[in-house]
């Protein structure tokens, strides 16, 4: 009987430290796994969270580059006036001289104007398109003429790959 009772303090001893280990472990466990489940949840936020920023910048980079590209468009918007006077001094010039040098200036006009990209639009002989002209008069249409076709521009129309800077005034038939 010694042997038995000398045991079974033993085994109840060796089971108390066991169980307090198991739960012990078990709670240590659950803190590892609640911390992983922070962990993923803070790496997920920091993901989205930097996708956001990226998005953001992005956005407001090309913000940017829009508006200073509509900042250079209104300047040479409004440099479209100096070339229609210039052409109107052009046509009604008489001395030689004087023409050569206007005729210069057109044409640096037109080489800053082709250095931007823009061209100029030019739709006579065409249907009348409200996406690029203006209609500012109809005329009767001739004999074999068509109507809806432009016939004369008034005013040049100006565009800039596929935005239009200015609309051209036309003369439609009718």
């Amino acid at each position: 009987m010694d042997e038995k009772e000398t045991k079974q303090p033993i085994e109840e001893g060796a089971e108390a430290p066991k169980a307090e280990k198991k739960k012990t472990a078990k709670k240590w466990q659950e803190e590892v796994a609640a911390a992983q489940a922070d962990a993923e949840e803070s790496k997920r936020k920091w993901y989205a969270v930097t996708a956001e920023y990226e998005n953001y910048r992005r956005r407001t980079q090309n913000q940017s580059a829009q508006r200073y590209q509509e900042g250079r468009n209104d300047v040479i918007s409004a440099l479209f006036p100096v070339g229609d006077n210039l052409e109107r001094a052009l046509s009604t010039i008489t001395d030689e001289n004087t023409k050569q040098g206007v005729e210069m200036v057109l044409k640096a006009y037109k080489k800053v104007l082709e250095g931007e990209g823009v061209e100029e639009i030019d739709p006579v002989g065409q249907p009348f398109d409200a996406d690029v002209a203006e209609a500012i008069m109809a005329i009767p249409a001739q004999d074999g003429e068509e109507s809806g076709i432009v016939k004369q521009v008034y005013v040049k129309g100006y565009k800039k790959g596929d935005k239009v800077l200015r609309y051209a005034q036309v003369i439609v038939t009718q």
